[in-house]
């Protein structure tokens, strides 16, 4: 009988690179809400990313996955409209 493959988590998802609200471009990977365990605050609409909220973890492609400190938190919707809402906040 074969087996079922199970879809992987998505921590293992390829990660995909986009134009970010700057022009410039970002890496973008999916955190799912049984991973998300820290309060956060989205740089598109300055609200809250609660524990348990799915949202996007994005850093500058070129700075690589260890620039710990220019990874930002946005929510989904956030990130998908951001050609029309730009971040509430400088990314220093």
């Amino acid at each position: 009988m074969p087996r079922r493959s199970r879809p992987l988590p998505a921590v293992f998802e390829q990660r995909r690179v986009e134009t970010g609200p700057d022009g410039y471009e970002y890496e973008v990977r999916p955190v799912v809400g049984s991973r998300a365990t820290k309060t956060y605050r989205c740089p598109g609409c300055d609200h809250e990313i609660r524990p348990g909220t799915a949202h996007l973890v994005v850093w500058p492609a070129d700075s690589g996955e260890s620039a710990v400190e220019d990874r930002r938190h946005w929510h989904t919707p956030c990130w998908t409209h951001r050609a029309t809402r730009g971040p509430t906040r400088r990314w220093s």
